[in-house]
């Protein structure tokens, strides 16, 4: 295939400081969602197709590390690095819970049931908040080699994902047993970690190296070696036939996922790429910067309708869509 025209992304301003993580929320009826997180200590709520300002999160006191939204985008939740993780309304922009820690928090995660928020960090503790009940003490895995980057749910919140901003790896932990079950090699510590729609992939990123491995046999499907350090790659849901990655070159990068063939470039930040996520449906996907700015680049119709090639991704891989409805409300401000 060759080389498509660069494409003109929607540039979403707001951010004072770098973005260094990006969540779209699946569809819901009300459409889908982008959050940002950034330096600049306040997460960012857009919607997701358009890339419209719908509000800002208040009340961080430092670096906000990691967001997320629960899966039908009525909650949001923050790690900061000042020392808490946080819940908020995402419809008026309250906090909800601030769940206090001891060192600065780099990760976290709803699970797929949103009645439990994940959180890792600086400690070297995975924590997992019953939001049933905030005030409960949370239950903690003490056991991490190092401190937490990335954390994500498997296996319908039966499985914990973590990688270490010192070591190489992605480590899984059994959430009934407190114990690592298996660790997915890498030579280098692992800057992304992005479970598939379906959840059939695990998508790593780690220095210069962007792996594919199968969720359910945790072997090895794709590993492909990028020309420059990066810290971001995400799959395509839809037919799973392409996948993004981004970093220190500043250009966003799209290959082919069967062959590891770069079939895209897209260039307009001005820093490195901190952060790039597929929105749910595929026709679209975001990347943050250390420029402060969130891009959204449309794709190409006819990468985004089936076609022969295609044919075993496009039922391999499946997009989910929540049912559940987002009532109306009124997001708050920013001042």
């Amino acid at each position: 295939m060759e080389k498509k025209k660069a494409a003109v992304p929607l540039v979403c301003h707001g951010h004072s400081r770098p973005v260094v993580d990006l969540f779209y929320s699946p569809v819901t009826p009300d459409g889908y969602f982008l959050i940002s997180a950034s330096k600049d200590s306040t997460p960012m709520l857009r919607n997701g197709e358009t890339g419209d300002w719908i509000g800002t999160f208040e009340g961080h006191k430092g670096a906000v590390w990691s967001c997320c939204l629960d899966s039908n985008a009525l909650r949001a939740a923050s790690a900061s690095a000042d020392f808490s993780a946080k819940i908020w309304d995402a419809l008026t922009g309250d906090v909800l819970h601030s769940f206090e820690h001891k060192h600065i928090v780099r990760a976290c995660a709803f699970s797929e049931d949103k009645h439990f928020l994940l959180t890792g960090g600086f400690e070297k503790i995975l924590r997992i908040f019953d939001l049933n009940r905030p005030d409960a003490p949370p239950k903690e895995v003490n056991s991490s080699p190092g401190s937490v980057r990335t954390v994500a749910w498997l296996h319908s919140d039966q499985t914990i994902l973590s990688s270490c901003s010192d070591s190489g790896g992605v480590r899984l932990w059994d959430v009934r047993s407190d114990k690592i079950v298996r660790t997915l090699e890498t030579k280098s510590s692992v800057t992304s970690t992005e479970v598939s729609q379906d959840g059939r992939y695990i998508t790593t990123a780690d220095g210069s190296t962007v792996k594919f491995w199968d969720a359910n046999h945790f072997g090895l499907v794709k590993s492909y070696d990028m020309p420059f350090s990066m810290e971001s790659a995400s799959l395509e849901p839809k037919l799973g036939n392409k996948f993004i990655a981004g970093g220190e070159d500043m250009w966003v990068h799209i290959y082919d996922f069967h062959t590891g063939k770069e079939i895209g470039c897209n260039k307009g930040h001005h820093g490195p790429v901190h952060c790039v996520r597929f929105a749910p449906g595929g026709e679209s996907y975001a990347s943050g910067s250390e420029d402060g700015t969130v891009r959204i680049w449309q794709m190409a119709p006819s990468d985004i309708e089936p076609n022969e090639e295609v044919k075993v991704s496009a039922d391999e891989v499946i997009t989910k869509l929540d049912d559940t409805h987002i009532t109306e409300g009124k997001t708050r401000e920013k001042a």
